[in-house]
C-alpha cells in the first residue's frame, strides 16, 4: 500500500495544468541522459476500440497512438508503443486480467468492465454520481482518487491517464429521456449499476461491451444502448437508430475509461522511465477532455444529418434518473463489500 500511495503521489506532482490540446502534448520532453542505451522497451497497449490514426479517428485510438509516439520522442527510443485497436490483440474483457497478471502491458478500457473481478470500480459508471466533466476531474485530487488509485494498485494495475466521457442512448424508435421512456424495451446500459436502474424503470438489460452494440440494435436484439458520445460515432450507430438523446449539457451517464498499465510491467521498469509514462499520461488528459467534449458536440450532428433525431436532457431529467440510481444502483453498491460503501461515501463528499 505503500508503493501505491508514493505513486500516486509522484502521479499527482505531475499534474500541473495543460494549456492547449494536442500541440501541448508534443512539447515537453526528458533528458535523453536519464535513459540507459540498451535495448528499447516496446509496450503493447490494447483497447477494444475502432483503429486509425494519430490525427484521425476514434479520440481514445488516437490518444493511444499519441502516447506511444511521445514515448519514443521523449525517451530518446528507450521506450515505445505498439498500438492493438478493435480487440485485436486479446477479447475486450480479457485486457484487465491480463494487465494484472503481467501478460499485457496497458489498456484504455472501460474500468467497470472489472467489476467481477474488483467490485469496487463499478463506482466508474454509477449512474449519476458524475453528471458534469468538472465533477469527474475533481476525483483525481480527492481523497476517492486516492482510494481508487490504491485500490487498482494492490489489484496489480496503475492508472495513467484520468479519462472521462460523457454518454448518450441511441434508440431504434423513440428517444429514451425520462425514465418511463424505458419502459418495456430491451437496453445495453453498459455495467451491473445503470442495468440496475434501467430495470427499476422497466426495461430489459443486455450486457455486452460497445463494439457489439451495432450488431445489437441491427439485428432488433437491442431497442436502445446506452455508451459514450465517441462510442456512439466511432461505431456508426447512427446507421442503426433513429434517435439519441445526447450526453452535452445534462447527463446522468459518464464512464471512466482510464489508459492503465501493469503495476508487474512498471516496476521493472527504472525510474526515469517509470516517471515518463506517468508525466505522459496526466499531459493526456487534457487532451482527452477536449475531444471527450468536442465528441458530445459532433455526436448530434451526425444523427441529424443521417436523417435521425437528437434531443437533450435538462437538469430535472437528470435528477429524476439520479433518485432512482440512490435507491437502487447506489445502495446495492454500498452494500457489497465496505471498501464499497467508504468509495460511494467519498464520492458523495465530491457530489
Amino acid at each position: 500500500m505503500q508503493s501505491s500511495r508514493r505513486q500516486f503521489l509522484q502521479h499527482s506532482a505531475a499534474l500541473a495544468p495543460i494549456a492547449g490540446g494536442l500541440g501541448s502534448v508534443i512539447g515537453g520532453s526528458l533528458a535523453g541522459s536519464a535513459f540507459a542505451a540498451a535495448e528499447p522497451t516496446t509496450l503493447k497497449i490494447s483497447h477494444q476500440f475502432p483503429g486509425g490514426t494519430a490525427t484521425e479517428g476514434d479520440f481514445r485510438d488516437r490518444l493511444c497512438r499519441v502516447f506511444a509516439s511521445e514515448l519514443d520522442k521523449r525517451s530518446n527510443g528507450a521506450l515505445k508503443g505498439v498500438v492493438y485497436p478493435n480487440s485485436s490483440l486479446m477479447k475486450t474483457q480479457a485486457q484487465f486480467s491480463s494487465m494484472r497478471k503481467g501478460a499485457l502491458d496497458m489498456s484504455l478500457v472501460p474500468l467497470n468492465y472489472a467489476g467481477g473481478e474488483v467490485p469496487e470500480v463499478n463506482i466508474g459508471l454509477m449512474p449519476a454520481v458524475v453528471t458534469s466533466y468538472d465533477k469527474g476531474a475533481a476525483w483525481h485530487k480527492a481523497e476517492v482518487g486516492k482510494a481508487l488509485y490504491d485500490i487498482l494498485a494492490d489489484k496489480g494495475v496503475l492508472l495513467v491517464s484520468w479519462i472521462w466521457q460523457a454518454g448518450g442512448v441511441a434508440s431504434r424508435g423513440k428517444p429514451i429521456i425520462e425514465p418511463e421512456d424505458a419502459r418495456g424495451l430491451k437496453i445495453r446500459g453498459g455495467g451491473r449499476e445503470m442495468d440496475m436502474v434501467l430495470k427499476q424503470a422497466g426495461a430489459a438489460v443486455l450486457n455486452m461491451p460497445s463494439n457489439e452494440i451495432y450488431a445489437g440494435l441491427q439485428t432488433g436484439a437491442l431497442d436502445a444502448a446506452m455508451t459514450s458520445s465517441t462510442s456512439l460515432i466511432s461505431f456508426r450507430l447512427e446507421e442503426v437508430a433513429k434517435s439519441l438523446t445526447t450526453g452535452r449539457g445534462h447527463t446522468y451517464w459518464f464512464m471512466f475509461e482510464p489508459l492503465m498499465i501493469s503495476r508487474a510491467v512498471f516496476e521493472k521498469m527504472a525510474k526515469p522511465e517509470q516517471d515518463l509514462i506517468m508525466k505522459l499520461g496526466a499531459d493526456m488528459e487534457k487532451y482527452a477532455l477536449d475531444n471527450a467534449k468536442a465528441d458530445d458536440q459532433q455526436v448530434a450532428a451526425i444523427y441529424t444529418k443521417a436523417g435521425g433525431k437528437a434531443y437533450d436532457m435538462n437538469e430535472a431529467t437528470v435528477k429524476k434518473w439520479q433518485d432512482i440510481a440512490r435507491e437502487t444502483a447506489w445502495k446495492d453498491f454500498a452494500a457489497r463489500n465496505e471498501s464499497c460503501a467508504r468509495i460511494l461515501k467519498l464520492v458523495e463528499k465530491v457530489l
